[in-house]
């Protein structure tokens, strides 16, 4: 049997990864019609607080000493995790998977967005055609003004930009900062939001079902992470990175056969355009960053 290469071994661990995360989304949703918000928001964050922990223990991952610059960018991150964490989940909560995963998947065009407008990142025409492009596809599947647009579409695009703060905040860390403890804050930071939530909110006993579903979710996430981050290592980021496109096909299987849910054709049709135009742009900063060959270390 001929041994995959390292660009099929991270295409297989990316698609992993997009279907861990959907899969977590279809088990918080799925809790909607019985859990309270805060209570699942809360109870999901204690067991992947407690997942990650033992496992950056396990293999010697986690510590806290790092410079004061990367605490405090640490600190914001997680501010703008809780932020994507609340508005993304309640997106979830009241509208359909595949609408809100297809909203989403807008991420990689926002980002090369606000790295040209906020850190001075170089954008050439292709790419900023390819973005005014995508976000007309964003468009066609929020529709405002129409009986298709909801608040719950609105909610879906901040936690884009609540994403987007946290990604171009994660580009200024220092390299020595280890993944594990940067992910355990943002959960921890999410965990204790949804913990105040949930001490002023109603709770509601869980049967035998939604305990299933919420240690689904737990998995599903900390899975998710790390086939993602192994992904990232094992292969080209231009080819592994448009893999995640494939939580669209996730979201939509899932959500006609968990949820009966199917989305409109014009959905479906700005979903495709998102996609597109993200794989392109994903493909070409790729192209431009083995020209510009590999970037010195700042000195710290």
């Amino acid at each position: 049997m001929t041994p995959l290469s390292d660009n099929m071994r991270g295409a297989a661990l990316m698609m992993g990864s997009m279907a861990a995360f959907t899969f977590n989304d279809a088990c918080m949703k799925a809790l909607s019609d019985t859990v309270p918000f805060f209570q699942a928001l809360f109870l999901r964050g204690l067991a992947t607080t407690a997942l990650l922990l033992i496992i950056a223990q396990r293999f010697g991952a986690l510590t806290w000493r790092f410079p004061t610059r990367d605490r405090r960018r640490i600190a914001i991150r997680t501010l703008a995790e809780i932020g994507a964490a609340y508005f993304f989940i309640t997106a979830l909560f009241n509208a359909p998977i595949a609408n809100v995963t297809a909203i989403i998947q807008a991420i990689p065009l926002s980002v090369t967005l606000a790295g040209a407008l906020f850190l001075g990142e170089r954008v050439g025409w292709r790419r900023w055609a390819a973005i005014g492009i995508g976000f007309a596809g964003v468009m066609l599947i929020v529709r405002p003004g129409t009986e298709g647009f909801t608040l719950y579409s609105v909610y879906a695009l901040i936690a884009v930009g609540f994403v987007t703060l946290r990604d171009l905040v994660t580009r200024g860390l220092s390299p020595n900062v280890p993944s594990f403890s940067v992910a355990i804050s943002a959960a921890v930071g999410v965990t204790v939001f949804a913990g105040l939530g949930a001490a002023t909110g109603p709770w509601v006993a869980l049967d035998i079902k939604t305990t299933a579903q919420l240690a689904g979710a737990a998995v599903f996430v900390i899975g998710g992470y790390l086939f993602s981050v192994m992904a990232m290592r094992v292969g080209q980021v231009a080819v592994v990175a448009p893999f995640r496109y494939t939580a669209l096909v996730w979201a939509l299987v899932l959500g006609a056969a968990v949820f009966g849910e199917w989305p409109s054709g014009l959905t479906l049709l700005g979903a495709g355009v998102v996609a597109a135009t993200g794989v392109y742009t994903l493909r070409r900063e790729s192209r431009l960053a083995r020209r510009a060959g590999p970037v010195p270390l700042r000195p710290r």
